[in-house]
């Protein structure tokens, strides 16, 4: 598959995926298993890091040392340079690690932070594998969301004023596969739902943010294309805002109460 047509069958970040399902199952929504089954997407997922252990274990070992969180002590982080929200502070290797990934998983005093990683069989084939970086905090960071009306009439404003320049600086002129990808907005698939216990527009919401993030990051590559940088410049203009709503959104979606 090539880079672009992963980026448009991309699933949801790894991150929101294992917030979301981790919070159900805390909240007896779903089992254990559900849980299991709905994290595995076919690649291997190991954990390095967690305490009391000196290798690296699988994520079924791992998950079980949330056992006694409540749901909401697990929440998802989606950070960049100048917007740190949610993170332990400065100086923290979790924050560090965190601001590169753009993403990570903050369960009370553990943080978790995905590393996916591309590997090359014998016979020529790629395959990724996912290891999951855990850091210990001396105590929980706190955690900051905004509420679900707001992240959601946020993205709505700010999906609005992107797509209109983004037209105007003709990107599908050289990313024809935005026009797929932005329909599919309006009629977010499967493979964007959460799982059980959350509230309609919290589900709406996040299916929504899912396909928007696939869609800035097809927007963000030029894959070869000539654009010069005046035109890079007012592209990154007109994406920014989209991708911080984007961010609130998964964030607001992912941590807000279950039902």
């Amino acid at each position: 598959m090539s880079p672009t047509a992963h980026a448009v069958t991309l699933t949801a970040r790894r991150s929101a995926r294992l917030v979301s399902w981790a919070r159900a199952w805390r909240a007896g929504l779903v089992s254990f298993d559900e849980m299991l089954d709905a994290l595995d997407d076919g690649e291997e997922q190991h954990v390095d890091g967690l305490p009391g252990t000196w290798r690296e274990v699988e994520l079924r070992e791992a998950l079980p040392h949330l056992a006694k969180l409540h749901p909401d002590e697990i929440r998802l982080v989606l950070p960049v340079p100048g917007d740190p929200r949610g993170l332990p502070g400065p100086g923290s290797p979790f924050t560090e690690r965190a601001l590169l990934a753009g993403e990570g998983v903050i369960a009370s005093r553990l943080g978790l932070i995905p590393e996916a990683r591309q590997h090359t069989s014998g016979s020529g084939d790629t395959f990724a594998t996912v290891l999951w970086h855990v850091f210990e905090f001396l105590e929980a960071p706190r955690g900051y969301e905004v509420p679900l009306a707001e992240a959601d009439a946020n993205l709505s404003t700010a999906l609005a004023e992107s797509t209109k320049q983004l037209v105007r600086l003709d990107v599908a002129q050289w990313r024809p596969e935005l026009a797929g990808a932005l329909a599919a907005v309006r009629k977010p698939g499967p493979e964007s739902d959460l799982p059980a216990g959350y509230e309609p527009r919290a589900r709406r919401l996040y299916a929504r943010a899912c396909v928007v993030d696939r869609v800035v990051t097809l927007a963000s590559q030029t894959s070869g294309a000539a654009v010069n940088i005046m035109e890079m410049r007012a592209r990154e203009d007109a994406l920014r805002p989209l991708a911080a709503a984007c961010r609130e959104a998964l964030v607001s979606a992912c941590n807000s109460p279950l039902g």
